[in-house]
């Protein structure tokens, strides 16, 4: 094996450049929380989703540099109106608790009536 002739050779050697990061193609983990909390906040109606999401929409808010403006098709203040939304509708029961419909049920689970109770019993 100490015969054989080392094929390679050093004009044909291309020396290792990292490529350049494109900043449009980079996940932004920051902004992907600040848009996506406040929705989970809405569709849970928890309270504490909610909270966490203003607090991730306005350190984003802050920390925005020029280069995510000029990328982000939607400005941050945008995102922190959203949480602050997501926020208010998790207190919404409280300020406008739910009414009674006609064939709910009791007032005790006045927020759980779909209106599928069984139909009274007929005389026979």
């Amino acid at each position: 094996m100490a015969n054989r002739k080392d094929m390679r050779r050093d004009d044909l050697i291309v020396p290792y450049m990292e490529p350049e990061k494109e900043s449009k193609d980079s996940q932004d983990i920051q902004g992907t929380m600040a848009s996506t909390l406040p929705m989970a906040a809405i569709f849970t109606r928890n309270k504490l989703i909610g909270w966490t999401a203003v607090l991730f929409s306005i350190q984003a808010w802050l920390s925005e540099t020029p280069a995510q403006k000029a990328a982000s098709s939607t400005p941050s203040y945008f995102s922190v109106g959203m949480s602050a939304m997501s926020v208010a509708v998790a207190y919404a029961p409280l300020f406008l608790p739910p009414t009674l419909t006609p064939g709910s049920g009791s007032a005790a689970n006045a927020g759980t009536g779909t209106g599928t109770n069984a139909p009274p019993a007929v005389p026979v």
